[in-house]
């Protein structure tokens, strides 16, 4: 099996389309979301659990797997696939997010965590070369160029890679935005050549948009990855500083983006982020949210009040009813609010677990209704079934 899209319906009133993405670990349909296996691991799930909660393919992540095992153990390993037991697609970031989050003091949702909310910075420089930092673990000097990315990715084995690039915070200048997105540029080159330079037919490669909030420097970016042999598109960088900003910026791609390519908006995740964003032509989407909210106590629910509840609150302590009387996955099948909320009042990690599946199975479920909303023209119904 080789890789393809295929396009196989538009939407005649917006963006959305529907497609078929073809990797040599399997197809998946379009839209779709990917789900964070940040370290090899999905928190809570094993591989199976997933697959029973119809996920079609998992992401990791390049800069905490670079940190431990490192890359050449899991290439020892024989790749992520095998590693950690998981046979269906498989998506790699380039590390860049992680390492320049992580870099300006904050920290990613993969590792937000008692005590970890407030880390020093971790960047050391960034050149034109690569970006040098260290590692929030133990400190240990590392330095990322282009071509380090691709060749880790390479050795992690999943079936779609991304290009490094520099994942610039909101409170910068234009100015540096446009230098950033520029070097950013020069380093997609350099991926996408490293990557052509050994390329097996195993992999292909995602060449990012940046370009901040600036409609103009976000029309060039996505005209560069346009003119580019990259496999597919990824939209990330700034996306602003709220949710109607972010629809914004990443509507200013959508004329502009290679039409026949698929495209992924990074770190995208909610209800209403899905189906505002499948109209601008998003094609997968990839966030920890639904995993992290449910160690929370959150559940996922069509139709919900900001499209959760939170089983924690003592009005759930006698509730019989299942978390979603209208969703299929295991926990609402077997389980009630009720004895959620007894799990998580005591401090039981099969709460976590249980909830953790039925996030899981919602946002693929969403998804399933999307694809089918996309089909029957009928998008605008769809979102007023899921979003309050």
């Amino acid at each position: 099996m080789t890789f393809a899209f295929d396009i196989t319906h538009r939407d005649p009133n917006s963006y959305a389309r529907l497609g078929r993405l073809t990797t040599p670990h399997g197809t998946i349909e379009t839209p779709n979301f990917i789900f964070c296996g940040t370290k090899a691991s999905v928190k809570g799930l094993s591989p199976q659990q997933m697959r029973d909660a119809r996920s079609d393919i998992i992401l990791s992540n390049t800069y905490h797997l670079m940190l431990s095992p490192g890359p050449d153990l899991i290439a020892e390993m024989g790749g992520l696939h095998k590693f950690m037991g998981w046979d269906g697609p498989m998506f790699t970031d380039s590390g860049g997010f992680q390492i320049f989050s992580l870099g300006y003091g904050s920290v990613a949702d993969e590792i937000k965590g008692r005590g970890q909310r407030h880390r020093k910075k971790t960047i050391l420089q960034i050149s034109e070369e690569g970006a040098a930092f260290q590692s929030y673990l133990d400190g240990k000097k590392f330095f990322l160029t282009p071509e380090g990315s691709i060749d880790i990715q390479r050795k992690l084995g999943a079936d779609l890679i991304v290009q490094l690039d520099e994942c610039t915070p909101f409170h910068v200048d234009r100015e540096y935005t446009a230098k950033s997105m520029e070097m950013s540029m020069r380093w997609g080159d350099r991926s996408l050549a490293e990557w052509k330079r050994k390329d097996d037919g195993k992999q292909r490669m995602y060449g990012i948009v940046q370009g901040g909030v600036y409609e103009d420097l976000r029309r060039i970016s996505c005209e560069w990855t346009r003119d580019r042999d990259f496999f597919a598109t990824a939209v990330g960088g700034s996306l602003g500083s709220h949710k109607e900003q972010m629809y914004e910026v990443v509507a200013m791609c959508s004329a502009h983006i290679h039409p026949d390519r698929p495209v992924h908006l990074l770190g995208i995740g909610s209800f209403i982020d899905i189906f505002t964003n499948v109209r601008a032509g998003m094609d997968t989407f990839d966030c920890v949210s639904p995993t992290r909210i449910a160690r929370h106590g959150w559940a996922l629910v069509k139709g919900a009040p900001k499209e959760r509840m939170n089983l924690r609150n003592a009005q759930y302590m006698k509730d019989q009813d299942p978390v979603d009387s209208s969703c299929e996955c295991y926990c609402c099948r077997h389980h009630s609010r009720g004895y959620i909320h007894h799990l998580f009042r005591t401090g039981e990690s099969l709460g976590m677990t249980l909830l953790s599946i039925h996030n899981v199975a919602t946002m693929n479920r969403l998804m399933r209704e999307v694809r089918a909303a996309i089909g029957a023209n009928r998008l605008d119904e769809a979102q007023k079934e899921w979003v309050v």
